[in-house]
């Protein structure tokens, strides 16, 4: 696993249509490797030529937007409010450092509960959920400074480094940056193929998977594989029935999630081929969530869709961690799919 890679993925900031840092970085990784063009959404679609005159055409998306806010208002005392953009857990946002994004660069903030200290709450407060609209970021400003350095609409993203932990590796946006970071090193591992490739980091992916279904709807791919994280449930409290998948056993060969049902010859074949080479996977059932593929899967009267997962502990967290042998084994994986996708018949 290429750390360096990784971790300037990671700690790019981008939320749902603003995700310009992470599509610099994907330009220049496959500017080498593949013809390069940017839709009016913004998805990258990064195409390589198959072998074969009369081709199929292979869509890989990966989406390049991470979790965040956008300002929605900011107060007389310089307090900052803020719109959500996708899915928070308001018991995994309080007490974090934060950057919001101005015109003028990342101002540093601190993402706060509207609740009194504990020394101060009565025990009906104290056992009050917390919700995702009443949170703020102090940024340290009074109100005239504050409203003259942010603007209404500036981004405001986690503020958390990548670090190694062992075999592990922990930050923000593994979710989904390293499958933006698993498409790029599988294209390039991939020796040669017959189909007609086409690699897209996608937009707006946790709003509603909106950049796949753009860029789906004008390449008519005639298969789509997401890349997308799951669930790594393998830690303490939680059922083992409630796992998913667990770290370092390799990559995840998805079956559902709410989005889609995958395309059960499509499974086979990567199963097949994880079986023939050798790489370790697991299969996934996810009860929530959905992916890429569910928003291109639906398209033209249908497209045979699948996803292959990173398993993935503390998803939609500061602390989202990986394990380094899943994501060599996914990359290895989608290599092989590429190389030997023409193989594939999934007609009924």
């Amino acid at each position: 696993m290429d750390d360096i890679l990784l971790a300037r993925l990671t700690e790019a900031h981008g939320v749902p249509g603003q995700e310009d840092q992470v599509r610099q970085i994907v330009i220049e990784e496959l500017a080498g490797e593949c013809e390069i063009r940017c839709d009016s959404m913004g998805n990258v679609i990064a195409f390589r030529k198959g072998k074969s005159s009369a081709g199929k055409k292979l869509m890989l998306a990966a989406h390049m937007d991470e979790i965040g806010f956008i300002v929605k208002h900011i107060d007389d005392k310089g307090f900052v409010r803020l719109q959500t953009l996708g899915g928070w857990d308001p018991r995994q946002m309080a007490s974090q450092r934060v950057f919001v994004h101005t015109k003028d660069g990342p101002l540093p903030g601190t993402l706060m509960a509207s609740q009194k200290p504990k020394h101060m709450l009565t025990p009906e407060e104290m056992n009050k959920a917390l919700q995702v609209q009443n949170h703020f970021v102090d940024v340290g400003l009074g109100g005239d400074e504050a409203k003259a350095q942010v603007r209404i609409g500036d981004m405001v993203t986690m503020n958390r480094a990548y670090q190694r932990m062992g075999k592990l590796a922990t930050c923000k946006a593994m979710d989904d940056r390293v499958a933006v970071y698993v498409m790029i090193q599988a294209i390039r591992k991939a020796v040669e193929h017959e189909v007609d490739l086409y690699a897209v980091a996608t937009v707006q992916e946790e709003i509603g998977l909106r950049g796949a279904a753009a860029s789906g709807w004008s390449i008519h791919p005639d298969v789509v594989v997401a890349l997308d994280i799951t669930l790594a449930n393998d830690i303490p409290g939680i059922l083992e029935e409630d796992h998913v998948t667990k770290l370092g056993k390799g990559t995840a060969l998805k079956l559902m999630d709410s989005s889609l049902i995958c395309h059960p010859k499509v499974v086979d074949h990567f199963r097949g081929l994880a079986d023939r080479n050798g790489i370790a996977y697991q299969i996934e059932v996810l009860p929530m969530g959905g992916t890429d593929a569910g928003g291109v899967q639906r398209l033209h009267g249908g497209i045979p869709a699948f996803t292959l997962s990173i398993p993935t502990r503390y998803v939609h967290t500061v602390n989202e961690t990986v394990h380094e042998a899943d994501v060599d084994a996914s990359v290895e994986l989608l290599a092989r799919y590429i190389e030997d996708c023409h193989t594939g018949n999934y007609a009924y």
